[in-house]
């Protein structure tokens, strides 16, 4: 039975649960996540100029988001294990914020969504990028990890407010 607040993963006694998604049909699901690492231009100038201490921080970021989206389930309690078709991770240096932009693109063929993956490629890239330089600058900021958009399933595409995608 489901909650009639309508928070699927609680049962009507407010018991958490796993969504039953066998009744789902198989669709093309797609979600981009977005957040970034703000820091001094300082900072962001030893990563973009790969002297870091601890090596390719972008590469090595990307590598730890492309991992945590294929760990979701493992991470998050009432996750989906899902068969990933797709991880991609872009980091942007910019210069304006100043800081790293970071966006991941997971896609599945499956009964339920990839946002929460999504998700957790984004937070654990802007981590990743956090404890590399950390020595540098312990005042950095991870900010603004949110849902881009997400595509397939009964619901349809969403696109967050004042995002293109």
């Amino acid at each position: 039975m489901t909650d009639p607040s309508g928070l699927t993963h609680f049962d009507a006694s407010g018991a958490a649960h796993m969504v039953d998604v066998s009744d789902k049909p198989v669709t093309h699901r797609v979600a981009v996540a977005r957040g970034s690492v703000v820091m001094t231009a300082q900072t962001l100038a030893l990563i973009t100029s790969g002297q870091a201490t601890k090596g390719d921080v972008l590469g090595v970021a990307r590598l730890a988001g492309i991992m945590a989206a294929k760990k979701t389930a493992d991470l998050i309690p009432l996750c989906h294990p899902l068969p990933i078709t797709k991880v991609a991770l872009t980091l942007t240096p910019d210069p304006a914020l100043p800081g790293v932009v970071v966006e991941a693109t997971v896609k599945t063929g499956g009964q339920t969504g990839v946002e929460m993956e999504a998700l957790t490629a984004v937070s654990v890239a802007c981590l990743t990028i956090y404890d590399m330089v950390k020595a540098v600058e312990k005042s950095m900021r991870i900010e603004g990890i949110h849902l881009v958009l997400k595509e397939g399933g009964k619901s349809g595409r969403y696109t967050a407010p004042g995002e293109r995608a």
